[in-house]
């Protein structure tokens, strides 16, 4: 029934699986018809506090009793919170809240123009990496090259040059000193859990600082605690001068946030802005998340059962002829395997556990942060009998 209303009112932009979801706790999630699900890819790494968490409802609750939305005209507490959190919690010291990944990535390719100009008219020329994912709007698409996803909306943004991922000799090919920023992500998430060599992202680290051009690492995926670190760069040993960060910020509310550090701070007002960024709701979602991480002991969580699960499939893959490799930081872990993955998911699922793909061959596991040793065994026993 679903699918053909979707047909009848929507636009087709999704490959949707056949599950009609109507509520969830915790780890797990429920479709129409009472099924359970063991839910390991979290609404694609969003769901950082699983679902129907007590601290988040109460805090959501509490706020909808007093108020859901004014303009960004007046100020708020909870956004304030919210960015003193991030600042206190990162190596940046400023942030600017919008509403998605995409957004914030759009606003960082701004800000480094905006920086680019102050210093000649000619820095205007941003290199991103190839296997990266920025986003879908035109700009944030204008650093993601991929063929498939560019192609239909061409011409995009000009001044874009794209390197080799982890090939230090092909940046320098690309970088001079019309260069203003080189965007990368640490772990190429919808790339297939590709991870970069700390080598080599030192090395981009000091040709930015050569060429002063901003080094602005996406952290929409790899953020907030999802790699064992409030930020994966901080695992990296950099120091960016623009993060972008969302999905997992606002445990299910749309949230996105731009840092930065006070030399790459140079929006003044009107350079940018939003109607919804930094609302109520999202930011106090963002509050919780933040104490719960760093505060409240989750982070350690998260590297304890994140060791576990990688352990577990280890083993899996020793005795498997079907993994290629198993891969990944924390709670962000890619199977890759040695036939088409849809198939396999959707085996999955009819054995009640959710995980999504990362291209064609790549199973992802995005699980909650808060999944527990046994909910992890019980993802690993499916997942042990389809892949041996």
């Amino acid at each position: 029934m679903f699918s053909q209303l979707e047909k009848q009112y929507m636009m087709p932009t999704y490959g949707r699986f056949n599950l009609v979801l109507e509520n969830g706790e915790g780890c797990y999630v429920y479709d129409e018809e009472g099924h359970k699900y063991l839910d390991m890819g979290s609404g694609i790494a969003v769901n950082s506090l699983g679902h129907h968490h007590p601290v988040l409802t109460e805090a959501l609750k509490n706020q909808v009793d007093k108020l859901i939305h004014i303009s960004n005209y007046y100020y708020t507490k909870p956004q304030i919170e919210a960015a003193q959190l991030l600042v206190a919690y990162s190596s940046l010291d400023k942030v600017f809240f919008c509403n998605s990944g995409t957004e914030a990535n759009e606003g960082a390719i701004k800000l480094a123009r905006k920086y680019g100009k102050q210093k000649s008219p000619t820095k205007t020329q941003i290199i991103s990496l190839k296997g990266g994912f920025h986003g879908r709007t035109l700009g944030a698409l204008s650093a993601t090259p991929k063929e498939q996803y560019q192609k239909d909306f061409k011409p995009l943004m000009p001044d874009f040059y794209y390197a080799q991922f982890n090939d230090i000799e092909d940046i320098k090919a690309c970088i001079n000193e019309n260069t203003c920023a080189v965007i990368l992500e640490v772990i190429q998430g919808e790339g297939g859990i590709i991870l970069a060599d700390e080598v080599y992202l030192k090395a981009v680290e000091k040709l930015c600082v050569q060429y002063d051009a901003l080094l602005i690492i996406d952290e929409v995926q790899t953020g907030i605690g999802r790699t064992g670190s409030l930020f994966a760069y901080s695992q990296f040993g950099l120091q960016p001068d623009i993060v972008t960060t969302a999905k997992g910020l606002g445990a299910g509310l749309p949230i996105g946030a731009i840092l930065c550090t006070d030399k790459a701070n140079v929006f003044t007002p009107g350079n940018h802005g939003t109607t919804f960024g930094g609302n109520l709701l999202a930011t106090t979602a963002a509050s919780v998340v933040l104490k719960e991480l760093c505060e409240n002991g989750l982070m350690e969580h998260v590297q304890s059962v994140s060791k576990y699960l990688k352990d577990k499939l280890l083993k899996i893959q020793a005795k498997s002829e079907k993994i290629v490799e198993v891969r990944g930081m924390g709670l962000m872990i890619g199977i890759e395997i040695n036939e088409p993955v849809k198939p396999l998911l959707e085996k999955c699922m009819a054995k009640g556990l959710l995980a999504i793909a990362a291209g064609e061959k790549v199973i992802r596991l995005l699980p909650p942060l808060i999944m527990t040793a046994k909910q992890v065994d019980e993802g690993i026993a499916i997942l042990e009998e389809l892949l041996i």
